[in-house]
C-alpha cells in the first residue's frame, strides 16, 4: 500500500479535490479501504477472463498521442463475451498498468481515452457497468484521464448519455468530447493529438494493422513486471 501512495497519486487526488487537503484526506483512506478489498494491484494478465478476445476490445495502446500522454482504447464494435464482474476487473487491471506508467512521468491527466462507438446499442454497455467504472474512475483513479474522446456514437447513444452523464463529476465531464470520423472538423481535432500514421483507421487515423496478440500480452506481462503484480490467489 506504501507503493501505491506516492507523490504523484496524491497530487492527483487534491488536485481533483480542487487542493482541499480534508476532502482528499477522505477520498485517499476510501480507496485505500477499497484497495484493500479488492486488490487491484495483485491482479496480472492471467486473471483476464476471455483475454484474447477482450484484449481486442480493450486495450492500452502502443504508441502515445502527441502530448506524450498513454492512450486507452476501447471498441464496442466487437461484442463483449464476459460478465460485468470480469469487466470491472479488466478495467481496474488496465487502470492500474496506466496509473503505474503514468507515475512520476506527468503530474495528472496523463491518459487519453478513446472509445469507437460504431455498432453500439443499448445493450452494449449496462447502465450497472457504465455506473460502476464511472465511479472507479474517478474515484480510485482521479486526475488519470485527459481527455475521453467519444468517435462516432449512434443518435440512440444520446439518450444513454443524458442519464449517465448525471454519475459524472464536473471536473471528468469536461473532458468529454464527441468526434465523428466524417467531420473535417472532428478529423482536425483528431489529426493535431495524433500521430495519424499509428492511430488506428477506427479513430480516422491511417492504421490498418490486425491486431497482434502475442505482442500484447508480452507486453501486458512486462508492465505486471514492471509494477511488481503477482496472483494474489484470486480464481482466473
Amino acid at each position: 500500500m506504501a507503493s501505491f501512495l506516492s507523490d504523484g497519486t496524491i497530487r492527483r487526488f487534491l488536485r481533483a479535490r480542487n487542493w482541499s487537503t480534508e476532502q482528499a484526506t477522505k477520498a485517499l483512506r476510501e480507496t485505500v479501504k477499497w484497495r484493500r478489498q479488492y486488490r487491484p494491484d495483485t491482479i496480472c494478465w492471467e486473471d483476464i477472463a476471455e483475454r484474447e478476445d477482450e484484449a481486442r476490445r480493450v486495450y492500452i495502446a502502443d504508441y502515445r498521442d502527441t502530448a506524450g500522454r498513454a492512450v486507452f482504447v476501447s471498441k464496442s464494435s466487437i461484442k463483449c463475451k464476459t460478465s460485468v464482474k470480469e469487466q470491472i476487473k479488466q478495467l481496474v487491471y488496465n487502470l492500474e498498468i496506466l496509473a503505474n506508467s503514468s507515475d512520476g512521468e506527468q503530474e495528472e491527466e496523463s491518459v487519453v481515452w478513446l472509445t469507437d462507438f460504431r455498432g453500439w446499442t443499448l445493450t452494449t454497455t449496462p447502465l450497472s457497468l457504465a455506473r460502476e467504472s464511472i465511479c472507479i474512475v474517478q474515484n480510485h483513479y482521479p486526475g488519470l484521464i485527459a481527455l475521453a474522446i467519444l468517435s462516432n456514437p449512434p443518435r440512440i447513444f444520446e439518450s444513454f448519455w443524458k442519464i449517465v452523464r448525471h454519475f459524472i463529476e464536473a471536473r471528468l465531464k469536461e473532458r468529454a468530447k464527441f468526434v465523428y470520423t466524417d467531420s473535417p472538423e472532428s478529423h482536425r481535432i483528431v489529426a493535431d493529438m495524433f500521430d495519424l500514421d499509428k492511430l488506428e483507421a477506427a479513430f480516422g487515423g491511417r492504421n490498418t494493422a490486425a491486431f497482434d496478440m502475442d505482442k500484447y500480452a508480452a507486453r501486458m506481462k512486462r508492465a505486471d513486471q514492471a509494477r511488481g503484480a503477482s496472483n494474489g490467489g484470486r480464481s482466473k
